[in-house]
């Protein structure tokens, strides 16, 4: 398959648009990470974005619209709390998970009877689902494990030659996906965090929201049924072995340091990944560019630094980094 890059231009994101409206994928920059579209109402078409990205079929998809209306076409329950995020949080990086309409293929839910849905801040992004005249399933655009891309050479260094087009934006402004929010309930839920933060949304709502259970724990078993992308399978993770360090400052450089000399005399090429102590922004922003940019240049080990998890964006990076590191963490 001959994959066409594309520019930002109207002309050039309208042709994109064809082939969404066609059935066929076309990779697409959002404000956190660049996305793998498909006409989400298309059974064939969401299949098809398994098939390219080795995608376990069980786990759901983010459909995303151009304008908050286009959330009654994916939901015939929209609740007082939902407009209220609308109103405050779209456009922007929260999905909001809501009970599913009969029109939306069960292939796009993964299974389930929800959907989740959001509308991001990227002019790109909402001209094309315009253009397409209907929703887009995008999950990230990349293999399926591996760092969520944020920059365009990421997608084509994935996809080129799996899909149909890639539109070549700039890199995403975020860098991690977006918040997830389980709204069927009275009580919302963050199955996946963010940089909306908890207490973001319980500004917007007055009312207190909670983590689901899944996110402090790996979640591996085989009956678990992932609610949101990232809540089950090995997800981020880079080509080279990966260790967190975590603890005191001081103690993490030092354990650091020694860790890669020890590997360095072993003969192996060693990287390391440590944010500022309160560098959140920047963390969330570079972690998934570092994790390729360390592939890229042949590292055998990664040593990361952990990030404070009181702090709620640093909780963010870290539910990301830990799956990146499949788990594995030195505490000193």
């Amino acid at each position: 398959m001959k994959t066409v890059i594309y520019s930002t231009t109207s002309k050039d994101i309208e042709k994109a648009a064809e082939i969404i409206s066609r059935g066929g994928l076309v990779a697409f920059p959002t404000e956190t990470v660049y996305g793998l579209g498909a006409d989400a109402m298309n059974s064939k078409a969401v299949a098809d974005v398994y098939k390219a990205k080795g995608r376990p079929s069980d786990n759901p998809m983010i459909v995303h619209v151009s304008d908050s209306s286009d959330l009654d076409k994916l939901t015939g329950s929209i609740t007082n709390d939902m407009k209220r995020l609308m109103d405050e949080l779209w456009p922007g990086p929260l999905t909001m998970v809501v009970p599913k309409g009969e029109s939306v293929p069960m292939r796009t839910t993964g299974g389930l009877d929800t959907v989740a849905v959001r509308m991001p801040a990227n002019e790109v992004a909402l001209k094309l689902i315009a253009m397409s005249g209907c929703p887009i399933a995008a999950p990230s655009a990349n293999l399926s494990g591996k760092p969520s891309p944020t920059r365009a050479d990421d997608v084509i260094a994935d996809m080129d030659g799996r899909i149909q087009g890639i539109i070549r934006g700039e890199d995403c402004k975020v860098g991690i996906e977006s918040t997830v929010v389980d709204m069927t309930g009275e009580t919302p839920v963050i199955l996946r965090p963010g940089i909306i933060t908890a207490q973001k949304i319980e500004a917007v709502l007055g009312k207190k929201v909670i983590y689901d259970s899944a996110l402090f724990k790996k979640a591996e078993d085989e009956g678990f049924k992932p609610r949101s992308p990232g809540m089950k399978y090995k997800h981020y993770a880079p080509e080279a072995d990966m260790v967190i360090v975590s603890g005191q400052r001081t103690n993490v450089e030092s354990e650091i340091e020694r860790i890669r000399e020890d590997k360095e005399r072993e003969g192996l090429k060693v990287g390391v990944i440590l944010f500022e102590e309160n560098g959140f922004d920047e963390a969330a922003h570079d972690l998934f560019a570092d994790l390729r940019d360390m592939d890229k240049a042949g590292v055998d080990l990664i040593i990361a630094g952990a990030l404070d998890t009181d702090d709620q964006w640093g909780f963010a990076v870290m539910n990301r980094m830990v799956r990146s590191a499949g788990y594995n963490i030195v505490k000193v």
